[in-house]
């Protein structure tokens, strides 16, 4: 009966034991087996031996990686796919071994010094539908899942050990070749070194160190994706993801690109702050989700995405249909914010800004923006931010913002500081995450100057560039941007004309159209207005179930919109090129009534930027047919719509306090106040606001035009004020 009391020793092994021989070995070897003639045997219809033949390329150049089809998987071997779906954990490192062994004899013979054989990555593609990051839950852990979003951070590349060395201080004993798991997850290293030395003491605890020269290490990157905007719900906050990539899937994406990530559901350790007043136990059993990247796919052209399903066939045939009708252009401007009674000028525009037009890129590297910019400047009570938020929720991709509640960081993009690892990262702003669709910016004059002056590269280049904390980078912002505005008296004051303004010259000049909207009091206008928003009132369950006739519903434009973006990018024909390029000659040289009837001669912004303009208009016109050319219909429509908007502002005297926009004797007299304040005071000198104007009011100089010097002095820093805040303050 000796040792019926011997509870027996148990013990880990914290190096794994190579003898180690489960019941899985053989199943293993079957299902590596079965991938390595995947990768010889699978072969389209006229026998192109895709992934031997994409193999062997890749190791030839260098590049030891192979891209697969998860569906292509499944037609070979069901069960195979099954496997790498429910278990990818286990699978993906045979199949990275299998494309290994395939890659090894596709290559032989090698050159001489290259006997060895390079460790291959795999990465995985799907066609499956994709799931939400809100979707992510417990079902789904240590699963292959397909999730989309914006990224919205990115880490530099650092490196993780995959095989490591460890060597005891003590003794000098040395433990090579073990294994890491892959992902965010680390290798604890043991208390104690099990080296029996006869006549030595024992090592103490936690002897061991790691040595970095005999370490084999892969590069890795952290990810920040973010849910994309249309799938938010309302009210609710975006969530986030942290997302691990290794190898060759680093450096692939930067913040701002929407994408859509194959990837195994991980969870990690939570790291808990090393403080000496904090008590409480950590519970082992909790830990952290992140998403471990197997492939990426990135939408690279930036442009119109349509969110959602796909489009079927029956979809796009009923599309052409639509693009075929000769009034197509009238039923869109009538389909834009069907319930707000007139504007029509104005929703015609809305709806070339929607399509867009084409994006250029020229031989020598540069681009031309096909994105139409507008502006609303004006009266309140005109339904400016109602049709802001039309746009929002009628664009494939849209992002709206305050512009009070909106900063310059928040705009373009921010650089903040990691805190568990206490390296910046920069997270991309409204106009990185609306890259291929439209910036609703309300408000637009409540933003600090400061603050609009951070989006003209992003309004005219499309690109951000970042140049804070060492980091030096530029990001994509390839968007149309919708403002509204008001006066500067908050309604519009025909009395006071220029006054009513208050916007740099460089912002206005990226807008292709500005709308002046003016509250005008008419008695049958107002009648019918009135008679309109009672019907709504009236009526709204009534409206929203029917559809008025005409008019296309909100999820078909949409999807019209995505489809043409994608699909169509028209060019202007030779005899439209040339009745432009005639028309701006004339209008360049023109404006010859406005001198005959007023004596003036007025600056009006003609230049190169507005000609791209009426380019830009001409080609979203003939996107909304799905033409390939724009016309002279196109380019006569284009017109009317930049005279109604921008040139009818400028020649009503109603954008006349602008620089560029304001009369030559005007112009003088402000130069001329400008060059006696300059002589007699120092630059970054402090004046006194009242003595001035007092000094050169005695001289018969306007007032305000004296304020106007000394506001534009202010904002360049020539001069300093006592009270600059108050003096702001008034000048607005």
């Amino acid at each position: 009966m000796a040792g019926f009391d011997d509870a027996g020793v148990f013990f880990s092994d914290n190096f794994g034991s190579e003898d180690q021989n489960d019941d899985n070995q053989v199943n293993r070897q079957q299902v590596k087996k079965r991938l390595k003639d995947f990768i010889r045997q699978f072969h389209e219809g006229n026998f192109t031996y895709t992934y031997r033949d994409q193999l062997k390329r890749n190791y030839n150049l260098g590049q030891y990686w192979l891209e697969v089809d998860i569906e292509d998987v499944s037609s070979f071997d069901e069960s195979l796919a099954d496997r790498l779906y429910n278990q990818p954990s286990e699978h993906l490192p045979l199949f990275e071994d299998a494309a290994k062994e395939v890659a090894d004899e596709v290559t032989n013979p090698r050159p001489e010094g290259e006997e060895e054989v390079q460790d291959i990555q795999v990465m995985l593609n799907s066609a499956s539908n994709p799931c939400n990051i809100r979707a992510l839950k417990s079902e789904q852990m240590s699963k292959l899942v397909r999730i989309p979003g914006i990224v919205i951070a990115a880490s530099s590349i650092k490196a993780k050990a995959t095989r490591l060395t460890i060597q005891c201080r003590s003794c000098r004993n040395t433990v090579n070749n073990i294994a890491v798991n892959p992902g965010l997850e680390g290798y604890a290293l043991p208390r104690k070194c099990n080296t029996d030395q006869a006549g030595r003491p024992k090592c103490p605890v936690d002897p061991f160190f790691i040595v970095p020269d005999k370490c084999k290490c892969v590069d890795f990157q952290v990810l920040k994706l973010q849910e994309a905007p249309e799938s938010v719900p309302n009210g609710e906050m975006p969530r986030h993801l942290q997302l691990f990539s290794d190898r060759y899937l680093c450096d692939k994406i930067v913040p701002g690109n929407r994408v859509t990530v194959v990837g195994i559901y991980s969870i990690k350790k939570t790291s808990v702050p090393n403080k000496k007043s904090s008590r409480e136990k950590v519970n082992v059993g909790i830990r952290t989700p992140y998403f471990r990247v197997v492939g990426i796919q990135v939408d690279t052209q930036g442009t119109g995405r349509s969110t959602g399903a796909p489009i079927r066939p029956e979809e796009e045939e009923a599309f052409r249909r639509l693009a075929a009708q000769p009034n197509i252009y009238e039923t869109i401007a009538k389909s834009i914010a069907p319930s707000i009674y007139g504007s029509i000028d104005m929703k015609k525009a809305i709806s070339c800004l929607l399509f867009g037009g084409s994006r250029k890129r020229m031989p020598d590297g540069l681009t031309r923006r096909g994105d139409v910019n507008l502006l609303m400047l004006g009266d309140p009570g005109t339904a400016k931010s109602q049709l802001l938020k039309f746009v929002e929720r009628c664009s494939p991709i849209a992002v709206y913002t305050s512009g009070k509640g909106s900063s310059a960081a928040g705009l373009t993009a921010s650089v903040t500081k990691d805190p568990a690892t206490r390296n910046f990262v920069m997270e991309g702003g409204a106009m990185v995450l609306a890259d291929g669709g439209v910036v609703c910016i309300d408000e637009f004059d409540k933003m600090r100057e400061d603050d609009r002056v951070a989006i003209h590269e992003a309004m005219e280049q499309q690109t951000i560039s970042i140049a804070k904390a060492g980091i030096t980078t530029t990001l994509n912002s390839r968007c149309s941007v919708l403002a509204a505005a008001n006066s500067v008296y908050g309604r519009w004051d025909d009395t006071k004309g220029e006054e009513n303004i208050d916007f740099m010259p460089t912002i206005l000049s990226r807008f292709d159209m500005i709308f002046i909207v003016k509250d005008t009091h008419n008695e049958a206008r107002d009648i019918t207005l009135a008679k309109h928003v009672m019907n709504v009132h009236l009526n709204a369950l009534q409206m929203t179930e029917e559809q008025a006739e005409g008019e296309i519903n909100l999820e078909t434009l949409k999807k019209y919109i995505g489809y043409c973006r994608r699909k169509c990018g028209p060019r202007m024909n030779a005899d439209a090129a040339e009745k432009l390029k005639n028309r701006y000659v004339l209008m360049r040289n023109g404006a010859s009534e406005y001198e005959r009837e007023t004596g003036k001669r007025i600056s009006i912004p003609i230049t190169v930027r507005q000609l791209e303009a009426i380019i830009r208009i001409s080609e979203s016109l003939a996107k909304m047919r799905l033409s390939p050319f724009a016309t002279n219909a196109d380019v006569d429509e284009a017109l009317r719509l930049f005279q109604v908007s921008t040139l009818d502002a400028a020649m009503s005297g109603n954008l006349s306090g602008v620089e560029g926009f304001t009369t030559e004797e005007d112009q003088e007299l402000l130069s001329r106040i400008e060059k006696q304040i300059k002589r007699r005071f120092v630059i970054g000198s402090q004046v006194s606001e009242h003595a001035i104007i007092q000094d050169f009011a005695r001289q018969k100089y306007p007032e305000r035009s004296i304020q106007k010097v000394l506001h534009f002095m202010l904002r360049r820093g020539e001069i300093q004020h006592r009270m600059q805040r108050k003096m702001l303050y008034r000048l607005k």
